[in-house]
């Protein structure tokens, strides 16, 4: 008898997907800019309240419209924790600039906002703050902080549609933001994602750069004959296909992200005692933050952590870590072109495991991983205490 696995991720459609994508041909419309890119586009302006967005075909496009908006030069720095994906980095490596790495904050996944003026230098261009699993940073501090030393602010909220600073959603705090919608996202097209636009001065170029540096988009609107090359560009919409089936989901994603949270809140409740009994640390939720159930995470002791892994994917759960830290990968050396000691940001990624968390996983599954940890634990002993 097959043992049937708990897997990690699973996309699931939200509803009208099939419907939406049968409806393309009454629109003859497949490549970006038709309707159903202006319903998603419309449908972030509204809910998030950003003061305008675009659809890119993926977050690392964003990024890199992000790094070509501010203007990103050969020397300039950028702030950022060493604790994300490499995209955060590399869109602006891609424009020359020299990446600095901020530790983690002792109590979450977040950049420690304490350590960035002492990294500022009169090179500094900008700071990217990353809300790891939805949770937000905190953000007036941040926000001040870029103000104060004249720095644009870019979030990076790949993680963290529909979560929230206190009473403001992710993405409408910084200069420009991103989001993801891979369909390891909460809100997935296969991949996709936007660029929000908080910063009124970006708001036409960044349509500019999103079509290839063409003016298409006066053309479309027939403020202009005829469309031309007029800037720095590239070919970063998000065709029809993936935004038929994005609309369907972001209709549904206040419901999608509520089902995310009371499998997250399941989770909690059910490996509180092991926090008790100190052999593992659960996420920590700061009192701002209103956050989306993206990631249910827990630390342990790095000895184990390995070893906690195998024993789970040896009995069919599909648990995983996450990040090498950018300041350790090979080419994040070169790129930042200095050596760090980044403690905390070495500890955390060498203890976190990520759950299998989806809206197909049921109760019992988790009640299933909660007696193989029990087991676990008891094997381990005294070695699994933090």
């Amino acid at each position: 008898m097959i043992k049937k696995k708990i897997i990690f991720n699973l996309p699931k459609l939200a509803g009208n997907e099939l419907k939406n994508f049968n409806s393309l041909n009454k629109y003859n419309h497949y490549s970006s800019n038709g309707y159903f890119t202006k319903k998603c586009k419309s449908w972030l302006i509204k809910n998030i309240k950003c003061k305008d967005a675009i659809l890119v075909n993926s977050c690392t496009a964003a990024l890199e419209i992000s790094a070509i908006l501010i203007d990103i030069k050969p020397g300039d720095e950028v702030i950022m924790p060493s604790y994300t994906f490499v995209s955060t980095a590399n869109a602006f490596v891609l424009r020359g600039a020299k990446i600095i790495f901020i530790d983690l904050d002792k109590e979450t996944l977040n950049m420690n906002i304490n350590l960035i003026e002492k990294n500022i230098t009169k090179k500094t261009k900008a700071i990217v703050t990353v809300h790891y699993a939805g949770i937000s940073v905190d953000l007036d501090k941040i926000v001040k902080i870029a103000k104060k030393n004249k720095l644009f602010l870019i979030e990076d909220a790949a993680q963290a549609i529909l979560s929230k600073y206190k009473d403001r959603y992710l993405g409408t705090f910084g200069d420009l933001a991103t989001f993801s919608f891979h369909e390891t996202k909460n809100i997935h097209c296969g991949e996709g994602g936007a660029l929000l636009i908080n910063n009124k001065k970006f708001i036409k170029r960044a349509s500019i750069i999103k079509d290839k540096g063409t003016n298409r988009n006066d053309f479309n609107k027939k403020l202009v004959k005829k469309y031309y090359w007029v800037d720095l560009g590239s070919s970063y919409g998000l065709n029809e296909i993936n935004a038929s089936f994005l609309y369907s989901q972001l209709i549904s994603a206040k419901k999608i992200n509520n089902s995310r949270l009371k499998i997250w809140k399941f989770y909690y409740r059910q490996f509180k005692h092991f926090e008790s009994e100190k052999k593992m640390l659960l996420p920590f939720i700061p009192n701002y933050s209103h956050f989306n159930g993206h990631i249910f995470y827990i630390i342990v002791k790095k000895d184990i952590r390995n070893r906690l892994l195998n024993f789970l994917n040896k009995n069919y759960v599909m648990a995983l870590f996450h990040y090498v830290p950018l300041h350790n990968s090979p080419f994040g050396k070169i790129a930042s072109k200095k050596r760090y000691n980044l403690e905390l940001t070495d500890l955390k990624s060498n203890s976190i495991i990520r759950m299998p968390l989806h809206l197909s996983i049921k109760k019992s599954d988790i009640i299933k991983i909660k007696k193989l940890m029990i087991k676990f634990f008891s094997q381990e002993g005294s070695k699994a205490l933090l």
